[in-house]
């Protein structure tokens, strides 16, 4: 199930807080870009991907991000993630023609059976 925010907003994925960077976790938990795991990653991925939720992230600035470590980890998540919403719908639509492309493969092969 897809996590929605309240009101019909869009869900915030990165935030800049206190001179911080921040990811979303949970409806109302956000933790730190420095503690992100490979699952916390692909997570944020897929929801960037679903079509049936719009996300958003707080643009990267330098000057609001006093933690060197929170920059660099900040700027390269919120770059990866911009494209891919940017691109979300050719994504989509490649993958399901990939997808389709192995399945009209699969069907039409001669099944073991008939030999």
């Amino acid at each position: 199930m897809t996590p929605t925010l309240k009101g019909g907003k869009d869900m915030k994925l990165l935030k800049i807080e206190d001179n911080k960077g921040y990811y979303f976790v949970t409806q109302d938990k956000f933790a730190t870009v420095d503690k992100i795991t490979k699952d916390d990653i692909l997570r944020l991925v897929s929801l960037t991907l679903d079509m049936n939720q719009e996300v958003e992230f707080d643009e990267y600035d330098v000057d609001n991000l006093k933690n060197k470590a929170h920059q660099i980890i900040y700027k390269s998540i919120f770059e990866k993630l911009q494209e891919l919403k940017k691109r979300r719908q050719g994504f989509i639509d490649e993958s399901e023609r990939l997808y389709l492309k192995e399945y009209e493969r699969y069907r039409d092969e001669p099944s073991q059976q008939d030999a």
